[in-house]
């Protein structure tokens, strides 16, 4: 009786109390659970009610008796022994076990045996069960139709990586019988299946144990061996009870719409960084040609039509612009081929073409939908009688499949995309026209965006351009050369400038300058500021006082732009440019010159000595209020003197003076005539294209001789006037100009009574030869004639008006002594 308590202790049950109630379906419950105590020689101390229920045996039936007798599978002694270890080492143990009922039926119930424990003397175990609950049991028919009709396909291989079982889709996917593929292996019947890298795969699985999910890889099938597929594959490994390897389970799924969505996806979003990299119509249809092949085509050609690779006009067709010809004027503008040199085309970049897909027209350009030709056939009377060249060629390079996709972006048509397959032996399918409409409309929006910018970005350089000077010419004064270079075409044109202005009495003007800015506004500005110039030239105005009204222009013209800016535009609108002019005197070799912001000219001597003679800084014009100032310097015959624009010598480190000093060196170092040597100083100044465009404007110097120029003092007395008609009229004929001797004579004449008359002294007359024949009378007045229409009553006002019909231009200037009147003929 002691014995029975101290196991009803040990069990967890009080005298006389009831057990708990069983709440069925709660697994984590073992209150219900069989219990009972067994000595370490098997005999049963203790016994509870579970255990009676469980068993249908009373404790007096089974107390003070051997456990064995409740066991319904045949003893195990090893295993008896080895549960008894494991529990008294200080851990339990639990398992499944077969177990009699009063009955006579067998159990199978869940064992948990505890660590050993003692009750007295006695070594013993807590051994408790509770009955397996009983499994939905699948029957064969339901199994066999979730294997069958599953649309995974399912396989079981052995170790070997044979087949061993697989199920009616897996059949399907590989279009393989199932009798021919049981006892093979995978690469043994579907070696286009990538049949290797799957088994390396199971092997993998079959080493490790790990599961390998999701595997996608690209194949075909016996079943549809035309058309390439996409496969997910999922590998597992099959285990025995004993924890042994088995063999490898593989799951398939065929996800084709999935990958070819993915990589229609993926080759538009690639096609966004590979096409339209430059802002050039023929390099982005020949980018787009290169990036569909291989990828998507074996041969593509872009055609554009012509108006679009013009830089005239719109250059497209509008789709709403009326009917378009029957036959397109296009050009090839790019292609690319899988074979070298792409011998499948029938025209080559930059020819003439009018290829449409038969039977259509220019209405496909216009207003039509992607062309899908699955398969060609050049025996077709469509494609012999209109293509015959391109016949011949399907024929001879096995082209088989075509796309034709219009290019059109805002409603402007732009030429037509082919793609064309070959050696790839799949054959276009609706899902191909979708990625070929998706490609062609991105490179549209390129080429339309290239077409745009080159037309307004030709308009700015031809607008620069032509408010150039196109001949230069320095007279005998000067030998003059210049080379212009424009900024880089993504940063648009500039406004830098030069001239070279014929003066009075055989002098010349040299002037460079730079406004601030790109585009055409500063072309425009550019073209304002120049003519100003060239205006105020020709007024013969000292250089201090060019830049001093030039200065005043761009005051009035930033403040034009500030008064038409619009809000988005700000407040301000400061149009900023710097200048440098000079003139160059050939009778007395000097040369004055006054600059705004703009960097110093070079001056190289006959012997090769560099000087940067540095007039004093203005300002830039535009700023105002600040006054200008003019230094002369005498330069020796043949002495070289070049003007530059800032973009020249800041070079990629921005360092102007080093740049200063290389084009130093590079004048002093060349014999080169002046053309060729202004031409390859701005090569090797700047060898790749810069953000600013670059003038350079080179004049070597002359002087004119003593033979050139006499000179005159003449009394101020009018019977003076006589004899200074009288030598000036040698002078001319001594020269070997007698056919100008008249006209001379009557303008020395009008000229010097003139002066004699209405000026003060001293009066003097000067002749110069060089391309023309200058008359000059100079004297001590501030007060110039004034041409005027004398009425026929009048005895006087006719002679400034017979010289200016006499000469070629006349015109006055003032010194810092008075003032000069000159006339020039053109000496024939």
């Amino acid at each position: 009786m002691d014995s029975a308590r101290e196991a009803r202790d040990a069990a967890g049950e009080a005298p006389g109390a009831a057990p708990a109630p069983a709440r069925p379906g709660d697994v984590l419950d073992a209150s219900t659970d069989a219990a009972a105590v067994v000595r370490a020689d098997g005999v049963v101390v203790g016994w509870t009610r579970g255990a009676a229920a469980l068993l249908g045996r009373p404790a007096a039936e089974v107390v003070g008796r051997s456990a064995a007798q409740l066991v319904a599978a045949p003893g195990d002694p090893a295993r008896v022994a080895g549960v008894a270890a494991h529990c008294r080492a200080g851990m339990g143990w639990s398992g499944r076990l077969s177990v009699r009922h009063h009955d006579g039926r067998a159990l199978d119930v869940d064992l948990r045996v505890s660590a050993s424990f003692r009750i007295g003397e006695d070594e013993c175990f807590l051994i408790s069960a509770r009955r397996r609950s009983p499994h939905w049991t699948v029957g064969q028919s339901v199994l066999d139709g979730f294997l069958t009709r599953s649309p995974v396909g399912m396989a079981v291989m052995d170790r070997q990586l044979r087949y061993v079982w697989l199920n009616d889709t897996l059949e399907r996917f590989g279009g393989v019988p199932r009798e021919q593929r049981l006892g093979h292996r995978l690469s043994e019947l579907l070696p286009g299946l990538q049949g290797t890298t799957l088994e390396g795969l199971m092997r993998q699985v079959l080493e490790s144990g790990v599961p390998v999910t999701d595997h996608e890889y690209l194949g075909w099938s016996w079943a549809d061996p035309h058309r390439q597929h996409a496969y997910s594959t999922s590998f597992f490994p099959l285990v025995d009870s004993e924890g042994s390897v088995t063999g490898v389970c593989y799951m398939v799924q065929d996800v084709t719409e999935r990958w070819t969505a993915r990589r229609l996806l993926s080759l538009v979003n690639e096609a966004g960084t590979r096409v339209g990299t430059t802002l050039d119509v023929l390099r982005t249809a020949q980018e787009l040609a290169d990036f569909a092949v291989p990828r998507f085509a074996d041969f593509v050609v872009v055609d554009l039509l012509e108006p679009v690779l013009s830089t005239e006009g719109h250059g497209a067709w509008l789709t709403d612009a009326g009917p378009a010809p029957a036959r397109p004027a296009m050009r090839r503008a790019g292609m690319s081929s899988v074979r070298e040199g792409c011998p499948e085309a029938v025209a080559q970049v930059g020819d003439r073409v009018d290829f449409l897909p038969p039977p259509h027209d220019a209405h496909l350009l216009i207003g039509g939908e992607p062309i899908l030709i699955p398969v060609l056939d050049p025996s077709d009377e469509l494609w012999t009688t209109r293509q015959p060249a391109r016949a011949a060629t399907i024929r001879e390079f096995g082209l088989h499949s075509l796309i034709s996709v219009p290019m059109r972006a805002r409603h402007t048509a732009l030429g037509l995309t082919t793609f064309i397959r070959s050696v790839n032996p799949v054959s276009f399918g609706p899902d191909d026209v979708l990625l070929a409409r998706e490609l062609v409309a991105r490179a549209a929006l390129c080429v339309d965006n290239a077409r745009r910018y080159t037309r307004e970005h030709t308009a700015a350089v031809t607008l620069q351009r032509s408010l150039l000077p196109d001949a230069l010419s320095g007279g005998t004064a000067l030998e003059v050369a210049s080379s212009y270079l424009p900024a880089d075409p993504s940063d648009g044109v500039g406004g830098d400038w030069f001239d070279v202005i014929p003066l009075s009495g055989a002098r010349v003007g040299l002037v460079v300058g730079d406004v601030v800015g790109h585009g055409i506004a500063a072309a425009a500005t550019m073209g304002r500021l120049r003519t100003a110039v060239q205006t105020l030239a020709d007024m013969d105005m000292p250089p201090e006082e060019l830049l001093a009204h030039l200065d005043d222009l761009v005051l009035r013209l930033s403040a034009d732009r500030t008064d038409d800016a619009s809000p988005a535009q700000g407040t301000t609108a400061f149009l900023g440019a710097t200048c440098l002019y000079a003139v160059y005197d050939p009778v007395t070799r000097r040369c004055r010159m006054a600059r705004a912001g703009h960097p110093p000219p070079v001056v190289v001597t006959p012997d090769g000595r560099v000087s940067f003679p540095e007039p004093p800084a203005g300002p830039p014009l535009g700023l105002g209020g600040m006054a200008f100032e003019a230094t002369e310097i005498e330069l020796a015959e043949n002495s070289l003197i070049g003007l530059y624009t800032d973009g020249l010598v800041e070079g990629s480190d921005q360092d102007m003076e080093r740049g200063m000093d290389r084009l130093g060196a590079l004048l002093a170092g060349s014999d080169a005539d002046l053309a060729t040597l202004c031409t390859s100083a701005v090569r090797r100044l700047v060898p790749v294209p810069q953000p600013d465009d670059i003038a350079l404007l080179l004049a070597r110097t002359h002087a004119l001789g003593p033979d050139q120029v006499v000179s005159f003092d003449v009394p101020a007395d009018p019977a003076a006037v006589a004899d200074v008609r009288a030598r000036a009229t040698r002078q001319v004929e001594d020269w070997g100009l007698a056919d100008l001797a008249m006209t001379s004579e009557l303008i020395v004449s009008e000229l010097v009574t003139n002066a004699v008359r209405h000026a003060t002294g001293p009066i003097r007359l000067r002749l110069l030869r060089d391309t023309r024949l200058t008359c000059e009378v100079s004297d001590a007045s501030s007060t110039a004639p004034r041409l005027r229409h004398a009425r026929s009553l009048d005895e006087g006002g006719r002679g400034l008006f017979l010289v200016a019909q006499l000469a070629h231009r006349w015109g006055a200037r003032y010194t810092g002594e008075g003032k000069i009147i000159w006339a020039e003929q053109e000496i024939s």
